[in-house]
């Protein structure tokens, strides 16, 4: 395939060649006909979401591995990376081998994390191509896999020695606000006091985790990756601790002045903080302090989310909307496209050592999406590809792709015919 005049993040006009499964040259003009004219469009390497949620073993009714795969070809994203807290959870080898099995049916690359519980088996779960350890919860949230420090020290230790990062879900429950939640009462749907959680799951419990986490990760020599950091307050400790980060776009983009809108629609674990924290939050983002964003694509049905905030699952869909919501900041001046293929694609490549993805570059694998940046669209829920039916960023701008490539295989791509799904070519990144 012969990609002719797309424009790079960086400016530079190029031709694109790619044989079978890899990009064979980058250069300004190359010979032969092109079979896709890019016409000075933006072409992007695919994204790398770290960090989806894509339900299956256990919950199908929230998202399948097909499901959850299309909506992240239709938002840009070639590879996703799996956590743990499914049924069965992937904290031993049958769990993890019942997950593969599934993940076969991805039309994207994935990597699967390994989980931790205080009863674990690391020997079977090490034994398997796990892409990191993580996410590691110190604290409660979907699927009830919160461990003890204990537990956590042990898991460390163990992941520095097998070399393999450990991706933590940085809360302490012990910091929690109780009264904010009984302040809140019953009340379901929109009435519901969804702020109460933002409340409840306090900004100082995520630093002090993160600061823990940090200074065991730092004992035993481990790298650690801090999932869905909210605060300014958390980024500033892991980087200064010299762990990477990630910010999830719904902490970018939403705050709690959202919620009066979004009522249990918009919980989530690390719930919305302040629209002062969530300025200080995207100030990092665009100066380079946080390494990744990543979607945290956790996916539940209208009828589970329209519950009370005690009883309203946590999780957001996000994995298709993550790069067009980027690109259309980057087209507001918010951020450089350099900046938005850093976050998505060089940066996560680079801290969960994926050498052959994440760059428009010669013998790297061919996972690219091309951009019209003019064609600015309004999201809608309904017309996302996940089993969810409904996003968070509803009437927000986003910039989607027109084509995406995975390994050389076209995945997805719409034009004025309509949209077409590709077949199921996703792969273990680590097999």
């Amino acid at each position: 395939m012969l990609i002719a005049n797309a424009t790079l993040a960086d400016g530079r006009t190029v031709d694109v060649r790619v044989e079978g499964e890899r990009i064979d040259a980058v250069e300004p003009s190359l010979p032969g006909e092109a079979d896709v004219d890019a016409d000075g469009k933006l072409l992007l390497p695919g994204a790398i979401d770290a960090h989806v949620h894509f339900r299956e073993p256990g919950f199908p009714h929230k998202e399948t591995w097909k499901t959850g795969s299309r909506s992240a070809a239709a938002g840009g994203v070639t590879t996703v990376v799996d956590q743990p807290n499914t049924d069965p959870p992937t904290t031993d080898g049958a769990g993890f081998d019942a997950k593969a099995e599934l993940a076969r049916k991805s039309l994207v690359d994935y990597g699967i994390n390994g989980g931790v519980i205080e009863d674990w088996n690391p020997d079977e779960l090490f034994s398997r191509p796990v892409l990191a350890l993580g996410e590691v919860f110190l604290a409660d949230s979907t699927g009830g896999m919160g461990i003890g420090r204990e537990s956590f020290e042990e898991a460390v230790s163990r992941a520095a020695r097998e070399g393999v990062t450990v991706t933590v879900h940085a809360e302490d429950a012990t910091l929690f606000d109780e009264e904010t939640l009984e302040r809140a009462g019953e009340k379901v749907g929109r009435e519901a006091d969804a702020d109460a959680w933002s409340g409840f799951r306090t900004a100082e419990a995520e630093a002090a985790a993160v600061e823990l986490a940090c200074e065991v990760g730092g004992r035993s020599d481990a790298e650690i990756h801090v999932a869905h950091t909210s605060t300014p307050e958390g980024i500033d400790i892991a980087t200064e601790a010299g762990a990477t980060c990630e910010v999830c776009p719904h902490h970018l983009f939403l705050s709690r002045a959202d919620l009066d809108e979004l009522g249990t629609f918009g919980r989530m674990n690390p719930p919305l903080r302040s629209e002062e924290r969530r300025e200080a939050v995207a100030e990092r983002v665009q100066d380079g302090t946080v390494d990744v964003v990543a979607t945290d694509h956790a996916p539940h049905t209208r009828e589970e989310k329209e519950a009370g905030v005690r009883e309203a699952p946590s999780g957001v869909p996000g994995v298709e909307t993550m790069v067009p919501l980027l690109l259309a900041a980057a087209e507001r001046g918010e951020l450089t496209r350099e900046r938005v293929r850093d976050l998505v694609a060089a940066n996560p490549a680079r801290v969960f050592d994926l050498p052959r993805k994440g760059e428009v570059r010669e013998g790297m694998d061919a996972d690219l999406a091309l951009y019209d940046p003019e064609q600015v669209e309004t999201i809608r829920g309904e017309t996302l590809h996940s089993k969810a039916g409904w996003t968070p960023f509803e009437g927000h701008e986003g910039v989607f792709p027109e084509v995406t490539l995975v390994r050389g295989s076209i995945v997805y791509e719409r034009g004025s015919g309509g949209e077409r799904f590709g077949e199921a070519v996703g792969r273990n990144v680590r097999e």
